[in-house]
């Protein structure tokens, strides 16, 4: 890696990987690609309400896009129409995105034009969760001037690369005003790439921030991590576990996806809190990546089924509030390799790793605060 990073001695490394003290409020800031599906705008209100508990001092737009998985679709369409001239991995792709294609085709819609808003280029992303960061905030009353940001436009292209953006400027200015005992948390809901962009520009970041970050498998396990947040921009996702940041990492697989919210607890706790109850009701119930994933929304929601998603990205908010409702320990930073594998080395630095979640008390505190909205 071309920056020299600070380094971090292992006592101050380890007060910053703490869990946060209260009753102290600790400062955040948010950095989601909010329109992305719709666990983001749940975590930003949630931290928003929290007032007391939190200083939430700005939400960055980070980019986004699914069109790497059409891609991989119409490998997988390979394995099942040719099986003969696939490789392995087209196979391992039909595995991935067999029901989707199935789904698609009995639409009538071809995956090679098909057209959907998530196949949308990074920079579309990042102004669509940039506008979804302003409407959370008015829906809940509080003025977002001044507190959302626009973020990088592309992807990490190399470490003598970095991409300058509103956000950045944001990030690198409020880290410098904290005192020096009082780390600025990040709370990172979508790819790592606003904040690689910021510690390249700023390497002495290193020293201010603590990242708090939720993606794919415990470092432990042996999967490949086709896991959004960190396979889209896997060289933003290189250089964050590869600088020595302080970091909080929160895996999604086996972890985060035990945060799943169904219907009727939609139904009983949120829709009928304010502007942004209905607000988060409406996506949970006219769900945006639907047809991404092969899911037709009236069957979805039809009385004989069961209706739930993954609220994943509550998980940050989470252990920032209460983090004993999100069990972690310290382990030594994983290199993420080119195969999306985690690879151990016993010579690197430590990070915090949850390990479970205590899913009842996070919803029943995410309810809570909701019950207060506007």
């Amino acid at each position: 890696m071309p920056t020299r990073f600070p380094s971090l001695r292992d006592d101050e490394l380890l007060a910053r990987l703490a869990p946060p003290a209260h009753p102290t409020r600790p400062a955040v800031v948010i950095d989601t690609d909010a329109a992305n599906e719709i666990d983001d705008p749940f975590a930003i209100a949630w931290a928003l309400l929290a007032t007391q508990r939190l200083r939430v001092l700005a939400c960055f737009a980070a980019p986004f896009s699914f069109e790497y998985r059409r891609h991989e679709a119409l490998r997988g369409r390979i394995a099942r129409d040719t099986p003969g001239v696939a490789t392995a991995e087209d196979h391992e792709f039909l595995r991935l995105h067999g029901h989707k294609l199935a789904f698609w085709e009995a639409q009538g819609w071809d995956p090679a034009t098909l057209a959907l808003p998530s196949f949308c280029t990074p920079e579309q992303g990042m102004r669509r969760s940039f506008d979804e960061i302003v409407n959370v905030y008015a829906l809940l009353g509080q003025p977002p001037a001044g507190r959302a940001f626009a973020g990088s436009t592309r992807y990490l292209r190399s470490f003598d690369e970095p991409e300058p953006s509103a956000a950045t400027a944001r990030l690198i200015e409020l880290a410098a005003a904290q005192p020096a005992d009082e780390p600025l948390y990040v709370l990172a809901i979508g790819c790592l790439t606003n904040i690689a962009n910021a510690l390249l520009i700023e390497p002495e970041l290193v020293r201010r921030l603590v990242v708090v970050w939720t993606a794919g498998y415990p470092s432990h396990a042996p999967h490949v991590n086709r896991a959004f947040n960190l396979e889209q921009d896997l060289l933003a996702t290189q250089l964050v576990f590869d600088c020595g940041v302080p970091l909080v990492y929160l895996p999604g697989y086996h972890v985060g996806a035990q945060l799943r919210l169904s219907l009727p607890e939609m139904e009983r706790h949120v829709r009928g809190c304010g502007a942004i109850g209905a607000h988060l009701h409406g996506l949970f119930t006219h769900n945006p990546l639907w047809p991404l994933v092969g899911i037709e929304g009236a069957q979805a929601l039809a009385p004989s089924r069961a209706c739930s998603w993954v609220i994943w990205d509550l998980i940050n908010v989470a252990w920032m509030l209460a983090p004993e409702s999100v069990p972690s320990e310290l382990v030594r930073t994983p290199r993420i390799g080119a195969d999306l594998r985690w690879h151990a080395d016993a010579a690197r630095p430590w990070m915090r790793e949850a390990h479970a979640v205590q899913r009842d008390a996070i919803f029943s505190d995410f309810f809570a605060c909701l019950g207060r909205a506007p």
